[in-house]
């Protein structure tokens, strides 16, 4: 086998309509000549110093290339002609199958079995027989396996469920009411006595016989604890003075000096007075009035 021999064939092959004559050997002994020019190459190129400027390394690497161009040439040509003679046998007519080399013989028997089987195939659709199961390979492989539906979504749960919903798996223990409240001074945490006595009471600001805080006014520091008079006609200031001041009753009640350190608003003392605390006042309560505001941090004491 040689390149001349490549390049009759080639020419034959593009004269005919019928296929010629090859060996059943044909593309292996091409195969081989490939292989023995590629070792020869190789052989050349490690004889000589630089391999890309050899022309002895050229001129084998252009045989092959040129080698490989025609017998691919010459395959296409053939295949055309094949297919078109199977197509003739598997009509029953007449074909030219002389000739061939192993590996167009097997490809004729193929193609010949195959056209038969799809014309019968085609044939039975016609005549509307059921395919019983017959499935083929390729109706198998495109079939695409079945994939299990999704579960359905639930949905969505709107806001007012799910704080319904929250709300009901986290029950409010009387620990928990504590420690939110616990932040927050009201005014009837500070009102002494029982207290309960002390909620339910109004909050009506009292007066006295010599004249006391009108309705609607915000006594300040000095109008509620110094400058006004007591039941008995003196100051505050001269009540502390003796230790204590009298409650409308006429009993003793012991005060103490505190400074305001939280906004807590008016109260309503265990002396009948309302008082109206803000944050940096300076004020003197009754003590049972002061000392909770003391314990909560909402004053500090100046005594």
């Amino acid at each position: 086998m040689n390149l001349d021999e490549l390049r009759s064939v080639q020419s034959k092959e593009r004269q005919k309509d019928s296929l010629q004559n090859l060996r059943p050997s044909f593309y292996q002994e091409v195969g081989e000549y490939i292989a023995d020019l590629e070792d020869e190459r190789d052989r050349v190129a490690e004889q000589v110093d630089d391999p890309f400027s050899s022309p002895e390394v050229g001129r084998l690497t252009d045989e092959i290339e040129t080698a490989k161009d025609v017998v691919e040439a010459i395959y296409e040509r053939r295949m055309g002609k094949l297919v078109k003679q199977a197509s003739l046998a598997a009509a029953g007519m007449a074909a030219d199958d002389e000739g061939l080399t192993a590996e167009e013989a097997d490809l004729f028997d193929d193609l010949v079995d195959r056209i038969e089987s799809n014309k019968t195939r085609v044939l039975d659709v016609l005549e509307g027989v059921e395919d019983g199961g017959g499935e083929t390979e390729m109706d198998t492989a495109s079939t695409p396996p079945e994939v299990p539906a999704p579960p359905p979504e639930e949905p969505p749960m709107d806001r007012e469920s799910e704080v319904a919903s929250q709300t009901e798996s986290e029950p409010v223990t009387a620990g928990s009411e504590g420690a939110t409240d616990s932040s927050s001074i009201s005014p009837a945490d500070v009102m002494g006595g029982a207290g309960g006595a002390a909620e339910t009471e109004p909050t009506e600001s009292p007066t006295d016989s010599t004249g006391g805080i009108e309705p609607g006014s915000e006594p300040t520091e000095t109008e509620s604890n110094r400058t006004k008079p007591d039941a008995n006609g003196g100051d505050y200031a001269d009540s502390e003075a003796g230790g204590g001041a009298p409650t409308n009753d006429g009993a003793t009640v012991d005060r103490m000096t505190v400074k305001i350190t939280r906004d807590v608003g008016s109260i309503l003392g265990v002396d009948d007075r309302e008082y109206t605390l803000s944050s940096d006042d300076v004020v003197t309560l009754p003590e049972q009035n002061a000392v909770p505001l003391v314990d909560r941090e909402a004053a500090e004491p100046l005594e």
